[in-house]
């Protein structure tokens, strides 16, 4: 059985959607409530509506003076009687209002210093500016023997300069997050200011994760002649937090069908909405994953897809099962081209991928019938291809930010030729310009 990747996505979508979460509930029940702290990359299981206005009150966009409406100015006759015949304001100083205090009602012919934040008097038509005030600062308020002090300020100000109106950000009861919105900082942010402590999220999509193969051995341990680490286990478990998904990890089996079939049929495996294993599905004769499920059902499919060709899927006591290929960067692959958007499809996380175009910095070869995920370095709207096809080559998938796609039919691309890329990875800067040449390195 041969599948394009477009199929297999499907396939493993609606595997997801039928399966265990479905079926678990994503409504009411399937919800967990945690602290703003706990809740970043998790999922909003109801909508939420602002339980008060944002900001709550008027209050103050600068440090400056808050100024009656009366006293504004325009230069015309309705202006008040701090209006000086050289078209300024002059108006005595009163008590300054700091953020956080509830200051009383403002009395024409007088400006008060108030702070960024602070709420605004009543009366209040507009704050000027420190920096535009004469002097530039804000008095002493000591009083004196003369009196309060005078500030001079600019005529002409429009009403509702530099004042942040109540609600003018979200009104009390408006829909401020709907249910299924990805928590990041900003929406974490937004529910802290509505006063909220906790938040209602979909609950973690669980995964029990087998590797397997009698030639892996776990990190830290010995290396005996003809082992390798696992790396599997470690690169899809942070693939899968990473993601959002709650991990259930096992040790790491030989290739002994009983002893998968066991840990297959441990209570773990009941509880988690996908089962998904590493190795033991490709064309050899120690394939333990199709030796241990033959005749379970579960498919065995290769997909269009290099590295990543050999897939399995299908369900086993009704909970979905996917497994990737041995290799590690197969394994991570067939995450990014399957897995991963079925989960973004499915519950909300994570984010999707950013695709965007690209310009080869060499030329490349692809198989023709297959659709090929290379890895490579982009910056600047180029991409630098990292190692080559190798489903092995670990150490430039480490140094990659990207995988490039060069889909089906496409055998051969040219430097300067245009590819889609997923970013996987952070962007380095752009590279600086090269310096302007000196006097002494113009030839002659």
């Amino acid at each position: 059985m041969t599948r394009s990747v477009s199929e297999h996505q499907l396939a493993v979508e609606q595997l997801l959607s039928v399966g265990g979460y479905a079926r678990a509930g994503r409504g009411a029940g399937a919800a967990e409530s945690l602290p703003l702290s706990a809740a970043l990359g998790r999922v909003l299981a109801a909508d939420v509506h602002a339980p008060v206005a944002l900001p709550p009150f008027d209050n103050s966009q600068m440090d400056g003076y808050a100024v009656h409406l009366r006293d504004l100015g325009d230069g015309s006759a309705a202006a008040g009687d701090g209006q000086h015949p050289d078209g300024h304001l002059r108006l005595h100083v009163g008590a300054p209002v700091p953020a956080g205090s509830s200051p009383p009602p403002l009395e024409p012919g007088t400006a008060v210093p108030i702070m960024t934040g602070a709420m605004v008097p009543s009366g209040t038509g507009a704050v000027v500016p420190i920096e535009r005030a004469d002097p530039p600062r804000f008095p002493a308020l000591s009083g004196g023997h003369g009196g309060p002090p005078v500030v001079r300020l600019p005529a002409g100000t429009p009403a509702g300069t530099f004042i942040r109106r109540a609600g003018s950000d979200i009104a009390a009861g408006e829909l401020a997050l709907a249910a299924g919105t990805l928590l990041g900082p900003a929406q974490l942010g937004l529910l802290a200011a509505c006063g909220l402590a906790e938040v209602a999220v979909r609950a973690p999509f669980r995964v029990l994760l087998l590797s397997t193969g009698d030639e892996v051995t776990e990190p830290g341990g010995p290396l005996g002649d003809g082992r390798i680490y696992d790396a599997n286990t470690t690169l899809l478990e942070a693939a899968l937090r990473e993601a959002g998904a709650e991990v259930l990890r096992t040790r790491v089996l030989s290739d002994d069908p009983e002893k998968l079939r066991e840990a297959l049929d441990t209570p773990p495996a009941a509880e988690v909405h996908l089962i998904l294993t590493s190795g033991g599905i490709s064309q050899g004769a120690y394939e333990v994953v199709k030796q241990a499920l033959s005749g379970s059902g579960v498919e065995f499919p290769v997909v269009a897809l290099q590295p990543g060709g050999p897939q399995a899927i299908g369900t086993l006591g009704g909970v979905p099962f996917l497994g990737f290929p041995g290799n590690p960067v197969s394994a991570l692959v067939s995450f990014e081209m399957f897995l991963r958007p079925a989960l973004t499809a499915l519950t909300g996380a994570p984010a999707p991928r950013v695709a965007l175009p690209a310009r080869l910095t060499a030329p490349a070869s692809s198989p023709a019938a297959k659709h090929q995920i290379r890895r490579g370095l982009y910056r600047d709207g180029q991409v630098e291809l990292i190692g080559g096809p190798g489903s092995h080559l670990l150490n430039a998938l480490a140094g990659s930010n990207a995988l490039v796609h060069f889909p089906v039919g496409l055998s051969a691309a040219a430097a300067g030729d245009e590819v889609t890329v997923w970013l996987i990875g952070p962007v380095p800067p752009p590279e600086p310009p090269a310096p302007a040449p000196t006097d002494q390195e113009l030839p002659s």
